[in-house]
């Protein structure tokens, strides 16, 4: 099944400046977005950005770019942008991965565009369990409540489904009655196009979540649990720091069974090659 990734990629922002371009291990963070999306499978990968020097390091980095807007007031905007310039056919699945998600695993990427090419339906994200309370009350940890076909019946910062027994005795203990919505998202081009039509609706600037627009005009959106929960997204410094400790760890560990793997080729080499003198 084919697929694109567009990666909006917005230079400004108000608590990380540059944000796509700062320096993680030795590579711009915006970088790192790329190269998860290409361990995806996906038949093509664009970087919308409304800057030159992101578009100069994405193509250093052998990557594609559209140049949008400075304008827009969503990535979804700068989306659509990107899927009339380029063209895209409705039926096209275009996935909607964020600039600032360097540790997504690729796994999902590709989840979320298989969920939707097996539904009749234009909108499809994943969630992930939660598990304690800090995460379960925090308003920047978005929750979404789900119906018996696992479609959103709604998305909020606030403690959904309000647990009313267990919360009367306890705070501190959440069940397993909670999922915090993962801001990836699959749709098709038509949809898309269909959704910058609307004009935002009330809840959505209540919540400050313009999925809730998708609800308010009576679409559906389709959640499926996901298959990893991506690492430490990054809107501040000090999710900055953590990504950086997080992508250094993951480097080493990989590095270290890259050479386990050299070891065990080379073992496996020499054993031939003795082999092969005692037959001659």
């Amino acid at each position: 099944m084919s697929f694109v990734v567009i990666i909006p990629a917005r230079y400004a922002s108000t608590r990380l400046p540059g944000k796509p371009l700062v320096d993680i291990n030795g590579k711009p963070m915006i970088v790192h977005v790329l190269e998860r999306a290409r361990e995806s499978g996906a038949e093509r990968i664009i970087v919308a950005t409304d800057h030159e020097d992101v578009a100069r390091a994405v193509e250093a980095a052998g990557g594609e770019v559209c140049m949008t807007r400075a304008d827009h007031q969503s990535g979804t905007e700068r989306l659509a942008e990107v899927v009339e310039k380029c063209a895209f056919s409705d039926d096209t699945v275009i996935v909607n991965v964020q600039g600032d998600e360097p540790m997504i695993p690729a796994t999902i990427i590709r989840q979320v565009a298989d969920n939707l090419a097996q539904r009749q339906v234009g909108m499809a994200t994943l969630a992930a369990p939660i598990h304690n309370a800090e995460e379960a009350f925090n308003p920047n940890a978005v929750k979404v409540v789900l119906d018996a076909e696992g479609y959103a019946l709604y998305f909020s910062r606030a403690t959904i489904p309000w647990d009313r027994d267990r919360f009367a005795k306890d705070l501190e203990t959440v069940g397993d009655n909670f999922l915090r919505h993962l801001g990836i998202y699959g749709y098709r081009a038509g949809f898309i196009r269909r959704y910058v039509t609307w004009q935002p609706s009330p809840l959505e600037h209540i919540e400050m979540l313009e999925q809730l627009r998708v609800l308010w005009y009576g679409e559906k959106i389709h959640v499926a649990v996901a298959q990893e929960v991506p690492g430490t997204g990054v809107d501040t410094p000090e999710d900055l720091e953590r990504v950086r400790a997080e992508c250094a760890n993951f480097t080493s560990r990989h590095f270290s069974q890259f050479w386990e793997e050299c070891r065990t080729v080379t073992i496996f080499l020499n054993f031939s090659f003795q082999q092969l003198i005692s037959f001659r």
